[in-house]
């Protein structure tokens, strides 16, 4: 995964296609707004791998995040184990 400062997202490339999720920071916040894959990549698990690299490196990196679109608030729903990064 690669934090894409100039597009403001994180990407995760797979098999010459790309897996994404938008973010801005606001009060101290990594918002989460909108995640999307590539077609191809749909239904592949291509988003879930991403998540969690997120979830990493915002251990890392010591972020707070606030996911807002409804694939990470459903991501993040059934991976409890994560919670520790959110608000």
């Amino acid at each position: 995964m690669i934090d894409n400062t100039a597009e403001s997202r994180f990407e995760l490339e797979e098999n010459g296609l790309l897996v994404w999720a938008a973010y801005r920071v606001r009060d101290g916040k990594t918002i989460l707004p909108h995640v999307e894959a590539d077609p191809p990549l749909r239904g592949t698990g291509a988003a879930g791998r991403l998540m969690q690299q997120i979830v990493e490196h915002a251990r890392t990196h010591q972020l707070v995040l606030e996911p807002r679109c409804s694939y990470a608030r459903a991501w993040f729903k059934r991976h409890p184990e994560a919670e520790d990064v959110l608000d």
